[in-house]
């Protein structure tokens, strides 16, 4: 009994001067680890804010107004003094909008979105220190929403493109941007998501997260805790809240190049339609139409040819097709494995380019 007692109040005691001695570490290391936590964020945001920039843009809108009193100059001979029709003239009217963007070398250049950009007649950057600068359009795609313009100025900071293919649900981000012209703000989040589709802005893998996504923020960076931009915000979703979206950087990093030296992307082009289907064993696409003169007609590709095989790899999807594709280059060989009529062939031919 004494043995059982005596164990017991050994091991009591053992415990208290455990947690005497590193009760205090523990809640040490915690708080470190929320100070550090908060200071990291907050270095992010000193360290990068600098090289992200808002982007205001001019179009000239041109209105023609009509003189209601031309019909009585022409039917009954009457004139109007000359200062009365003045009022009555074609007007050019600027409208304005506001983005945002990120500068990605020295000598210059910015991404951004290329809605940001679209149809505007002068583009000025501003810098958070202060500078504008008229800024040239060198290119842009609207199939990736991305477009790339340039300043001439010195001394520029940058930011870090980073791996957006690393990234995972519940990490840490930040987004810097000129939400409703209110420069350089600053909201974090996490990933919420990868892989998401929107059919208004395209069929890509976007990044979703909770980090506040504002009109303006459009063309701004999505920033790991390592201040590296892995994704460029994009969209919002209407009325919801804690929804964002943006490019992976992946994507963009793909067509930089063709963006800064042609001022477009080329891509491949196959030229059918096609759709998802369970009504058939020989396969799950089903070619619906096949645009002239395309080079699917030009290698033989028929209307509802089943789609099983792409250079040697099986179909499951027209997603899957899509992707095959868009990895490819214009002028690649391209083999398709189709069912038609009761049998299987093999069909070569070469991918256009658009």
């Amino acid at each position: 009994m004494c043995f059982f007692n005596c164990t017991k109040a050994k091991f009591s005691y053992f415990l208290f001067i455990f947690f005497l001695i590193f009760l205090p570490a523990i809640v040490n290391s915690a708080e470190s680890t929320y100070v550090a936590g908060v200071n990291t964020l907050a270095d992010v945001v000193e360290i990068t804010g600098s090289a992200v920039v808002n982007i205001d843009t001019i179009k000239m809108e041109g209105y023609r107004f009509v003189n209601p009193f031309s019909s009585l100059d022409n039917d009954f001979g009457f004139e109007f003094d000359p200062r009365f029709k003045d009022f009555f003239h074609d007007k050019i009217i600027p409208l304005k909008g506001a983005g945002s963007g990120f500068i990605i070398n020295k000598e210059g250049y910015i991404l951004t979105n290329d809605h940001v950009i679209e149809d505007t007649d002068k583009i000025k950057v501003t810098l958070k220190d202060g500078r504008s600068f008229n800024a040239k359009l060198i290119g842009k795609d609207e199939t990736l929403d991305l477009a790339v313009i340039k300043i001439e100025a010195i001394g520029l900071p940058t930011l870090i493109l980073g791996d957006s293919n690393k990234i995972r649900p519940g990490e840490w981000v930040i987004s810097i941007g000129n939400p409703y012209g209110f420069s350089n703000t600053a909201t974090a989040g996490i990933i919420s998501a990868t892989g998401r589709s929107l059919g208004n802005i395209g069929n890509r893998d976007l990044i979703q997260t909770d980090a506040a996504i504002n009109p303006g923020n459009s063309g701004g960076p999505l920033l790991n805790i390592k201040g590296e931009v892995i994704g460029i915000n994009v969209a919002i979703i209407a009325q919801a809240q804690g929804i964002g979206f943006a490019i992976p950087i992946n994507a963009a990093k793909e067509v930089l190049q063709d963006l800064i030296i042609k001022g477009k992307v080329t891509r491949p082009w196959l030229g059918i339609y096609m759709r998802d289907t369970k009504h058939t064993q020989e396969g799950t696409v089903v070619i619906t139409n096949v645009i002239e003169k395309s080079p699917a007609d030009k290698m033989g590709l028929k209307k509802f040819d089943v789609i099983k095989e792409i250079n040697s790899k099986s179909i499951a999807s027209s997603a899957e097709i899509k992707k095959i594709i868009s990895d490819l280059r214009p002028y690649d060989t391209i083999e398709f494995k189709i069912y038609r009529r009761g049998e299987n062939f093999k069909i070569k031919g070469v991918l256009g380019e658009k």
